[in-house]
């Protein structure tokens, strides 16, 4: 009868061995859409059109983040092609919305305040990537597309 009783303690360790030891922990903050292809385009970069692009990121916790020198980023390596948040905190649950062109700054839009013609869009109306850092340079979250069958990502 003690054999049975090993064997299994024995399968039962293996079993628990064979599964990780933890799963990778979500990221707080994520992307959650990214339009890349906004209404009207190509226009030559009108304010309006470049404000139907944007990025919009989710804090999935409880608590209030602050978003203070992260960016936002697209794969290209131009340095205008950097968001830098500023002094901004993402409340708890709440999404903020990054526009490509001018307008006031609120709790729940930022704009990056781009114009200068068809030059001034970040994202590519074809493939992109877009890439979320914390202000030590971490990759926190990313979300790529490559469709020119729709206009925006749910990431």
């Amino acid at each position: 009868m003690r054999i049975p009783t090993v064997l299994a303690a024995t399968a039962l360790t293996v079993a628990v061995v064979s599964q990780p030891a933890h799963a990778a922990a979500a990221p707080a903050v994520v992307f959650t859409k990214i339009y890349y292809d906004s209404p009207g385009s190509p226009d030559f970069g009108k304010n309006s059109s470049l404000n139907g692009e944007y990025a919009q990121i989710r804090n999935r916790t409880k608590k209030a983040v602050s978003l203070k020198g992260w960016t936002l980023r697209d794969a290209t390596k131009r340095p205008d092609h950097v968001y830098t948040f500023g002094a901004f905190t993402l409340g708890a649950g709440k999404t903020v919305t990054v526009r490509t062109g001018k307008g006031k700054d609120t709790g729940t839009t930022r704009y990056w305040n781009r114009s200068g013609g068809t030059y001034a869009y970040i994202w590519n109306q074809t493939a992109d990537t877009g890439y979320l850092r914390d202000a030590s340079g971490r990759l926190i979250d990313s979300c790529s597309y490559n469709s020119s069958r729709a206009a925006f990502r749910i990431c």
